[in-house]
């Protein structure tokens, strides 16, 4: 990111809005598909503002400009934002209301434009509705960006494959099958997919478009019969093309879905998720056709493991915290006699996980954050900014280095977090430490009815946080897919507002990952993935209820914890979670790896 040019894509931005008669200009960090993470084609927003976090939304002005992101990226977005003469506007609410605030601080109305091809149409009727209030109108038919922007990098062009068996357990004819019963019952003939992961999943097809996602670009467009795939050339080979055919998936150019909307039947229904499509999507929609907007049925079909995907995301698991032992084994003899920073951590963490069957790549950038680092959730450490933790003649300086990594696997995503002790900690860290691990605890272990909406759990990860007065600003869970985004819904342990497709379904895999954050000082989060299982035993007819399955395999260091703080049941809970990783992780560690067998017994045992 060249940040002295900033002030110069400003100024062009500023030109091109007075040429247009646009007032302010609203820059998302979002794409056709409406992803989390984005290539590089779609990252105008850092492009102008210098602001790398995966979260965040750039409004400009004639005279100012403003960043919006929430308190995961605050720390960050000051130091990135520092002499842009952008201003950080901390999100601690909607973003909607936050925007119409802004431009009615500026002074008279206008018009903000927005590229409509990237808006969301779920968030469209909303900022309509808040700049009327006040006055001004909303354009969504230009992209300015594109006009100031003429390095704009292309868009990506790695080549899909198919998802094969064992690993994709369930066809493609029949995932498609399910689709299409679920259409015909919501009384929809066509159906579009945008979203990337959920066509990929359908599809049992991967791509590497995304960053550390195995998706690609595409839309699917499905009927009673057939299913379209727009994608983009030369990305499908003719092995693969004629596969798709013989299960009705036709091929057609990238460019081509909106007038392949345009050109639907009068009397169609389409089924569109107003949360995953875009405004201009939306608006190709043929003139005549009823539109059904409701969730994708792929997203609970996808987030609803089977019990033959559970079992291979249970052997990835194991293989993932074999990486792990033969990383931190290393780690630990190394502390003080080598030179380590937070890059070494990412960069032999990932090569251990490399040398596991079935690895495929990270699952998003490895987060190693030592001391006042590990406070900033989303820190990444770069080549020109970076902590040492360790030098040839000891560790440089005490203290806690947190550790956010994961991996992805033919056979399942994973995601953990861990922190370890560098040097002597002190009994404030151990507290801190331990205030976290209850939280695991407490929420790990809980039993609830089946349908429960997933926001109403995150209290119970919070409680003994909250008894003193203590709290983080993030989620404590998302959803994790298969072989998939490391993100994905419908469920999240939250605070969000509870809705009906949040409720907690057997097969769903979800992160538990309470956190506490000293700014300045050191952050400490905690994160497994857990499994919803059905209690077989509904004794008292009031269920079924669902407990979690810890899936996550990897010790979690005792020596940070106070043990006067942890209660006879939560030791227990420990101890059976390190017996349990010891037991499963041991038959993947390598042959004459006596180094990583030591460790892995060391730190699995009891307290």
């Amino acid at each position: 990111m060249n940040q002295a040019a900033r002030p110069k894509h400003l100024q062009h931005l500023r030109e091109a809005m007075r040429q247009s008669g646009i007032s302010a200009c609203l820059v998302p960090s979002s794409d056709p598909h409406l992803s989390e993470y984005l290539p590089e084609h779609w990252q105008g927003r850092a492009w102008l503002s210098g602001f790398t976090g995966s979260a965040g939304t750039l409004l400009v002005g004639l005279d100012n400009s403003a960043l919006f992101t929430d308190s995961r990226y605050w720390t960050q977005a000051e130091g990135e934002l520092a002499g842009s003469g952008i201003a950080l506007e901390r999100l601690t609410g909607a973003a909607v209301p936050a925007y119409a605030a802004w431009l009615r601080a500026q002074g008279a109305s206008g018009t903000l434009a927005v590229d409509g091809a990237v808006l969301g149409l779920g968030q469209t009727q909303a900022l309509r509705e808040a700049l009327a209030a006040q006055g001004w109108q909303l354009r969504t038919d230009l992209d300015l960006v594109d006009t100031i922007w003429p390095e704009r990098p292309a868009l990506p062009a790695a080549p899909v494959y198919e998802h094969l068996p064992p690993h994709a357990a369930t066809p493609r004819a029949a995932k498609l099958a399910e689709l299409r019963t679920t259409l015909r019952e919501r009384g929809a003939t066509h159906h579009l997919i945008s979203t990337l992961d959920d066509l990929a999943w359908l599809l049992n097809l991967r791509g590497a478009d995304v960053e550390h996602n195995p998706v690609f670009l595409a839309h699917l467009l499905v009927d009673a019969e057939r299913a379209t795939l727009f994608v983009g050339e030369n990305k499908i080979d003719t092995a693969l093309a004629h596969a798709l055919a013989a299960d009705c998936v036709q091929l057609r150019p990238y460019a081509e879905a909106q007038a392949a909307l345009r050109a639907l039947p009068a009397d169609g229904v389409m089924l569109i998720d107003p949360k995953r499509v875009t405004l201009g999507l939306r608006e190709a929609v043929a003139d005549g056709v009823r539109v059904i907007e409701a969730l994708n049925p792929t997203v609970l079909s996808k987030s609803r493991k089977t019990p033959a995907e559970a079992g291979f995301v249970r052997e990835a698991m194991e293989r993932d915290g074999a990486a792990m032992a033969a990383f931190y084994a290393w780690f630990e003899s190394a502390l003080g006699r080598k030179q380590i920073t937070e890059l070494t951590v990412d960069e032999r963490l990932t090569a251990e996980r490399a040398r596991q069957p079935g690895f495929v790549t990270t699952s998003f950038a490895t987060i190693a954050g030592f001391n006042a680092n590990g406070a900033q959730p989303h820190y990444r450490a770069l080549p020109e900014s970076h902590a040492v933790i360790s030098t040839p003649t000891g560790v440089a300086t005490n203290g806690l280095l947190l550790i956010d990594s994961g991996g992805q696997y033919l056979g399942g995503t994973t995601d953990i977090t861990r922190v370890w002790p560098i040097g002597q900690i002190n009994a404030a860290h151990q507290r801190d430490f331990t205030l976290v691990l209850k939280c695991l605890i407490a929420l790990s272990r809980t039993r609830f009815p089946r349908g429960t909406l997933s926001p109403m759990l995150d209290a119970i990860a919070r409680a003994p946080l909250w008894a003193e007065q203590l709290d983080y600003g993030h989620g404590t869970g998302h959803g994790v897919g298969y072989f998939l985004n490391v993100h994905e819904g419908p469920q999240s342990i939250s605070k969000a507002i509870p809705v009906p497709d949040m409720a907690m379904q057997p097969g769903m895999i979800t992160s538990i990952e309470p956190a506490l954050y000293r700014e300045g000082l050191w952050g400490i989060r905690l994160e497994n993935l857990v499994l919803n299982v059905e209690v077989e035993d509904n004794r008292e007819g009031y269920g079924p209820f669902l407990d979690f399955e810890t899936l996550t395999l990897c010790p979690i260091d005792t020596r940070c914890i106070d043990l006067a703080l942890l209660r006879d049941d939560e030791r227990a809970w420990l101890n059976a979670y390190h017996a349990e990783a010891l037991r499963r992780i041991g038959p993947h560690l390598r042959d004459g790896d006596a180094l990583t067998r030591s460790w892995l017994q060391t730190r699995t045992q009891a307290i």
